[in-house]
């Protein structure tokens, strides 16, 4: 398989609809599915449509995972206050493996701005501390970062990787879609969840697709190994 779809959402701490978010996963058939504010019910819905990877349900904003379509190893990478998860997939065909990181950068409210600057700060080192231990290896980093391309998160990942969804508007003459609103279903009004490419993997396509009952809307992004 030289071509895969990672789909990454949001899902508000259990605000999703763990049923239409799991009719949403079986629709659109990822290989790979990255949640952040993953609640107990939303893990057991998805689990039903993908069986394998390791999901870790909370009820307080830190609940996170990787669901896989196929077997692959999953685990914690330790971060300031919430852990991002690695997934490494050695059955894409490829000659070697493909990483998958799902992180959620701390909001800027949320706490006292010097303790969240901090906290930012230190989840920001920690990934890229990881990305620099294995330089070459083709990577997608995907999640709420909490931040939009005018904020120091984003440039300085978008400076090392490609920020898929810009890449694509840039083909097409428009503008990368906006995937967070205040409420479900309201217009969204800021571009905080990204998926960054490596070299190596080829951006063929990204949308974004409402989720019933959360306030981001879900990433799906078709890849290609080169």
């Amino acid at each position: 398989m030289s071509r895969f779809r990672v789909v990454s959402a949001n899902l508000w701490n259990g605000g999703a609809d763990p049923a239409a978010f799991a009719d949403f996963v079986a629709s659109v058939a990822p290989d790979i599915v990255a949640v952040q504010e993953l609640s107990p019910e939303q893990a057991e819905a998805l689990a039903s449509v993908m069986p394998h990877g390791r999901l870790e349900p909370r009820r307080d904003y830190c609940g996170m995972g990787i669901a896989l379509r196929q077997p692959g190893v999953v685990r914690r990478l330790p971060m300031p206050h919430r852990d991002a998860c690695v997934a490494i997939l050695d059955s894409l065909d490829s000659g070697e493996p493909v990483e998958i990181v799902n992180i959620h950068i701390v909001a800027p409210h949320f706490s006292v701005p010097w303790t969240t600057a901090r906290v930012r700060r230190g989840q920001l080192r920690r990934l890229e501390t990881h990305m620099d231990a294995t330089p070459e290896r083709r990577r997608v980093v995907v999640g709420d970062f909490n931040a939009t391309p005018l904020w120091p998160v984003y440039r300085r990942l978008a400076a090392r990787l490609t920020d898929a969804a810009a890449e694509v508007a840039r083909r097409h003459g428009r503008r990368a879609p906006r995937t967070w609103g205040p409420t479900p279903g309201a217009p969204r009004l800021l571009r905080i969840d990204h998926a960054f490419v490596s070299r190596r993997l080829a951006i063929e396509a990204v949308h974004t697709v409402p989720v019933p009952g959360a306030d981001h809307n879900a990433l799906v992004v078709d890849l290609r190994i080169e």
